[in-house]
């Protein structure tokens, strides 16, 4: 068990709290001098509520000396990304667009789950404007860093929920994800998070990118990843996809093991081009799964890259949310968001329908993959972090964000869970991800693997001493 209050995990903590060894008050102190301690130097948070925060954990360790806990993660620190919904917080997207002063009445879905189940919400983290690229840089928030090296970006579009929990800022976070945005930061920081199932965590209001953007936890371990998840699934009558409700308790079964299980391991999907020493990182962490009695057999899935299918559904949606723009507000856009947005309004809608089409061939491509497989492993990225403050590395200069995340974005398109979990640091002491993809409805299992990796492989985090 870790000595440092900030970095226990949810599940952790929950057990001292029942104990009564720790309160809800003392933890949710220490979280908030953490960020008073480390976050100026890395941007994590764009609001903190101290008063509100306090007054939550008093209520939740008021329950725990009853014994009678509100949930799942009563008292737990907790962050929510500045895209989502928090009632009394301004929601503001990393923009200049959105209005402040107006009345914050609502609750996403998730976020009305966690207050249900008694977390403790200290605050909201930052985001690229309306979450458009996947590294963590706005007009309004300015640059959020890699607690790793703060030289370097902590990837997006929740780098700031992925930098928070990293360093002990929060317990859990919260996370979207429309094209790698809870995996790539995951992958970049040393966390593990899921995207589950489209549909599996409501969205609401939906997301103007379309139905390729997700909701899911970022923790430092897998079963705080089930745990939270158990939280915020099930269906909200705000959301017309969300999935009937299973009741579940991700936790249950974690123990499994992958023994017997059928994974298939592509390093490139047969098309990108990957970091060498990625590659090793991501070669010895498969070789765990053999190792742990998976039958496990190099192939590619065998479907041709879809980032031109990716970037019109994408591209498509920055337009639709510029639909709602004045000119004025426009104006006051990252520039690389209008350069999209510009794009998507360049398509026709014949091409925009094929794109369509050829996302259903390739969703249903994979759901016949795995008829003969389990799991697939693939790296989470190509790359370790490169500088903050950039769109892309130097070596990929006229390219989008979408050139050096071709593991991610596919299983957007394909609305199958799937998860980054750290599997090593590089020479530079950069974390890199392996990606665990499952069959659509199959979070369980991609938590059981994770969980059967992660207890032979625990990953370090970063030391925040010196920041």
């Amino acid at each position: 068990m870790n000595d440092d209050i900030c970095l226990k995990s949810a599940s952790e903590l929950l057990e001292l709290y029942r104990g009564k060894a720790l309160s809800p008050v003392e933890v949710t102190r220490a979280c908030l001098d953490r960020i008073l301690a480390v976050d100026g130097k890395l941007n994590a948070f764009c609001l903190v509520d101290e008063e509100s925060a306090l007054a939550s954990a008093r209520k939740s360790e008021n329950r725990w000396q009853k014994g009678q806990p509100a949930g799942l993660v009563d008292g737990v620190p907790t962050a929510v990304k500045d895209l989502i919904l928090t009632k009394g917080w301004p929601t503001l997207r990393g923009s200049k667009t959105v209005d402040r002063d107006q009345a914050w009445n609502d609750d996403a879905p998730c976020v009305a789950r966690l207050r249900e189940h008694g977390a403790v919400l200290i605050g909201k983290t930052t985001t690229p404007e309306f979450g458009w690229k996947g590294v963590t840089d706005s007009p309004l928030t300015g640059i959020t860093r890699n607690p790793w090296n703060p030289c370097m970006t902590p990837g997006g579009s929740s780098g700031g929920s992925a930098s928070a929990v990293a360093t002990g800022m929060a317990a859990l976070a919260i996370g979207t994800d429309g094209g790698g945005s809870i995996r790539i930061p995951c992958g970049f920081t040393g966390l593990f998070g899921i995207k589950p199932t489209f549909g599996r965590v409501p969205a609401w209001p939906s997301s103007p990118f379309g139905t390729v953007s997700h909701v899911g936890p970022m923790t430092r371990t897998v079963t705080d990843s089930a745990l939270m998840l158990s939280a915020i699934s099930g269906p909200d009558f705000r959301d017309w996809y969300a999935l009937p409700g299973e009741h579940r308790d991700y936790r249950i079964g974690l123990e499994t093991g992958v023994g017997g299980l059928r994974i298939a391991y592509s390093r490139n999907l047969g098309y990108a081009s990957v970091d060498g020493g990625i590659s090793t990182l991501v070669d010895q962490g498969v070789k765990v799964f053999e190792d742990l009695g998976a039958h496990v057999e190099e192939v590619d899935p065998g479907f041709p890259d879809p980032c031109d299918c990716f970037t019109k559904t994408w591209y498509a949606g920055a337009a639709n949310l510029a639909r709602t723009l004045t000119g004025e507000q426009h104006e006051r856009l990252d520039p690389g968001l209008k350069e999209i947005i510009q794009q998507g309004e360049s398509f026709s809608l014949d091409e925009y329908m094929q794109s369509q089409e050829e996302r259903g061939a390739l969703g249903l491509h994979m759901k016949k993959f795995h008829q003969d497989f389990d799991l697939l492993l693939t790296p989470c990225l190509p790359i370790s972090a490169f500088p903050a403050g950039k769109e892309v590395p130097d070596q990929m200069a006229d390219g989008r964000w979408s050139s050096w995340t071709p593991f991610t974005f596919p299983f957007n398109l394909t609305g199958q869970p799937a998860a980054s979990i750290p599997c090593g640091l590089t020479p530079e002491g950069l974390p890199a991800g392996l990606q665990i993809v499952g069959d659509k409805y199959a979070e369980a299992l991609v938590l059981q693997a994770g969980f059967a990796f992660e207890s032979v492989r625990p990953a370090p985090l970063p030391d925040v001493s010196g920041l």
